[in-house]
């Protein structure tokens, strides 16, 4: 399951990243005489209810669906990595301020802070990556701080430290290393989660602003139509699936390695 993730995640990120180049029919292009048609050869994944091609606009939504989820995704692993590291290794006063800035983020639900975050501003690419960055960093943070303080209570950091070895050495040459399965692990599961993010915000009209176009608004301008028209939401949807499935199966053979290495 794991290679035909790779395969299948890889193949959908190269077909949205190219095919937009390739395809003759324009995302924007109008046509009244091809309203709300069902998939064709003409147009494989139908049409919505302004006529323009379903395909089309699945392609360069998926980009913006994928810039999001992949950038949110680092800006909140770098930072979650960042806090995480200081606490572990730091201890004392810095893990305890820490320690109270991660609980009290997360005793708000994420997607509710999310809504009250977007609800106050105009939502675009930027402005969606910075609020998702902001709710996404939290389990990182709490992951690396716990792996830091096993790490920090080995023999040869305890040694590294009483010889007076630079902080930040350490952190770079010997922390990251033995942090990276765990980092690894955690974006590849905050990708998809950033991009589910993405689309529930969409769905609910707080997401990208037309023109521009992602999964999520798409799959949110099929609901008025679905009971004639369920296409026009459900291949949006299907990319969606797929791009979380093979995330999510990636992370979890990831995760089964790591584990299995530990338990060494």
């Amino acid at each position: 399951m794991f290679k035909f993730s790779i395969y299948l995640l890889t193949f959908t990120i190269l077909t949205v990243a190219l095919l937009p180049f390739f395809y003759a029919i324009s995302p924007y292009e109008l046509n009244s005489n091809a309203i709300l048609q069902a998939p064709s050869l003409q147009h494989i994944f139908g049409t919505d209810r302004l006529g323009r091609d379903v395909f089309a606009r699945i392609l360069i939504g998926g980009q913006t669906s994928l810039i999001i989820g992949f950038l949110s995704a680092s800006i909140a692993s770098l930072l979650g990595l960042f806090i995480g590291i200081n606490a572990g290794f730091f201890k004392g006063k810095i893990d305890k301020t820490i320690t109270i800035i991660i609980d009290l983020f997360l005793t708000f639900p994420t997607f509710f802070l999310l809504l009250a975050l977007i609800s106050y501003m105009n939502a675009s690419i930027l402005v969606l990556v910075i609020v998702i960055s902001i709710t996404g960093w939290m389990g990182m943070a709490r992951l690396i701080r716990s792996e830091s303080f096993a790490i920090s209570d080995k023999p040869f950091i305890k040694i590294l430290q009483l010889a007076n070895v630079n902080k930040t050495k350490i952190i770079f040459k010997y922390f990251a290393p033995l942090l990276a399965p765990i980092f690894l692990v955690s974006f590849t599961f905050g990708v998809g989660g950033a991009i589910l993010a993405e689309s529930g915000l969409s769905f609910l009209g707080l997401g990208i602003n037309p023109p521009q176009v992602s999964w999520g608004s798409l799959l949110s301008s099929g609901k008025e139509v679905i009971d004639i028209a369920w296409w026009v939401s459900f291949f949006p949807g299907l990319f969606i699936f797929i791009i979380t499935f093979c995330l999510m199966q990636i992370a979890d053979f990831l995760q089964q390695k790591a584990n299995a290495k530990n338990a060494i």
